[in-house]
């Protein structure tokens, strides 16, 4: 029974409480990651029927049935009464015909919407589907993108720790090992992530993400840049030896001494064949010396390889799912770190450990326990491996009450003197000081400011300066006379003609 103008009224009317919303979403205080990740899928709920709303409202605005036309010139015609008493006695009508009809306003819809995020219940405290190892988006769950990767033809068989360190430096892997097999492994790990990255991220547009992807994948594999796969890689992989200079060598006999693998990586980066005895192989890398490769004969070059070229858009598509891995993991850099910690301090703890914090069967509602939990924690002490404060007394004992702070680490913190003395050996100063210009020797240890390095090192360079030896005060020379003068003085009397 609704007519266009009231079909419009209440659009506008739901679009501004699904604003209002919105806002008390955005800003309802949210304490654990579970409440975070509920409150973004019901913003990205609200965000969807705002959108639905703005779209049904913009198509009849548009009328392009003209029905909006007709309804506003019936209302504003001549004969405006006559269709006021038609309206009204259809819902006359209705309301005749359904006596007990009900109308519950949409103000009834968002009070309970408010009700249930200030009392959430089970269901919507679980509006994600996670598995018991995500812990409800706190890590990553690549167990089975582990277990495609070591079955990977030729790929160095690791430990899941070491694999959750490294299965993001996917251009390391050789590019001949990039098979069938190991595409599919990218994509199955593909699909995880982009999985993952929806259900803990449901306000990023994946779509915009994979166009800007795309992109800058595009940019970079034009001027064969991309990781993995540029100039570098490729040629390795065509000539996968290494050049021998053939100039100082005047016989076969001298290139065989160098042995059976030294000839075969000379010849194998020629794309000649590589087989043979020791003589053999020296005779026939001999025989290319003052020679291009046009004039050597087609039988010296290995079978296959003297007309093959490579297609420049080989395995584009691989790289191309290696690019989209890379843009996600940096979106996922923090569960991937809290993923890695996770493992390694589940596999330090002992049986009994185990057993007595119930990690044997690791159940949902663990997880929701500990997320609640609030630590009490005043002092602000550090974490142990279990996730609790450590006993005061180790706290004070370790000095970790004290902060020390470098400048030269972009004004970093360290609690307490062991991590501040490590950290002058670490990157991040060594990386500080190689930006100052200045080397990370002992002699800048305990230095934190970056006018103090700068003062440091002038002082020593003048220091060196004036301990270098000078020939023209420190050499000596004896006249005729045998008198032992320094070189200046020598050749001021030689000049003069004293001597």
């Amino acid at each position: 029974m609704e007519t266009i103008l009231e079909q419009q009224r209440r659009l506008h009317e739901e679009k501004e409480r699904l604003m209002d919303a919105m806002r008390k979403e955005s800003l309802h205080t949210k304490t654990t990651l579970r409440e975070n990740i509920n409150s973004d899928h019901r913003l990205k709920l609200l965000m969807d029927r705002t959108s639905e709303v703005a779209s049904t409202l913009t198509d009849l605005y548009l009328d392009k049935d003209d029905m909006r036309k007709d309804e506003v010139k019936a209302i504003a015609g001549p004969n405006e009464f006559q269709e006021f008493y038609k309206r009204l006695k259809e819902i006359k009508d209705f309301h005749r015909k359904h006596p007990d009809e009900i109308f519950v306003p949409m103000s009834m819809e968002f009070d309970e919407l408010e009700k249930a995020r200030e009392n959430p219940t089970d269901d919507m405290n679980n509006l994600v589907q996670f598995s018991d190892e995500e812990s409800y988006g706190k890590f990553l769950d690549l167990h089975e993108c582990y277990s495609k990767f070591i079955n990977i033809k030729g790929v160095e068989k690791i430990s899941y720790v070491r694999y959750l360190e490294n299965f993001d430096k996917l251009f390391e892997i050789s590019r001949d090992k990039k098979n069938k097999s190991y595409k599919n492994y990218i994509g199955a790990l593909l699909d995880y992530l982009i999985s993952f990255c929806q259900r803990v991220k449901p306000l990023l547009d994946l779509k915009e993400e994979y166009k800007k992807v795309e992109k800058s994948f595009e940019e970079e594999w034009e001027k064969a840049d991309f990781p993995g796969w540029g100039k570098e890689a490729g040629s390795a992989m065509a000539h996968s030896g290494a050049h021998l200079d053939l100039s100082a060598f005047s016989s076969a006999d001298e290139l065989a001494s160098l042995g059976l693998d030294r000839l075969k990586s000379a010849l194998m980066a020629l794309n000649l064949k590589c087989g043979g005895t020791l003589d053999q192989r020296a005779e026939r890398l001999f025989s290319t010396k003052g020679r291009t490769m046009d004039e050597l004969k087609p039988s010296l070059f290995a079978k296959n390889k003297q007309s093959k070229k490579e297609d420049p858009n080989r395995g584009k598509d691989i790289a191309f799912l290696e690019a989209q891995v890379y843009h996600l993991m940096e979106l996922l850099s923090e569960q991937r770190q809290a993923t890695r910690e996770n493992v390694q301090r589940r596999q330090a703890r002992t049986e009994n450990e185990r057993e007595d914090e119930g990690e044997e069967v690791v159940s949902e509602s663990d997880s929701d326990d500990e997320e609640d939990e609030i630590i009490y924690n005043p002092k602000n002490l550090p974490l142990g491996w279990d996730g609790k404060p450590i006993p005061y007394w180790l706290y004070k004992l370790h000095g970790l009450n004290i902060n020390y702070n470098c400048e030269i680490c972009g004004n970093q913190t360290y609690r307490g003197p062991k991590a501040f003395q490590r950290h002058f050996s670490e990157w991040r100063h060594a990386h500080g000081m190689r930006c100052l210009g200045i080397p990370n020797t002992a002699h800048f240890a305990n230095v934190t400011q970056i006018e103090d390095a700068l003062a440091l090192w002038t002082k020593i360079k003048q220091t060196k300066n004036s301990e270098r030896w000078n020939p023209e005060h420190e050499e000596e020379f004896e006249d005729s006379a045998g008198n032992v003068v320094t070189k200046k003085t020598f050749d001021d009397l030689q000049r003069q003609g004293l001597l």
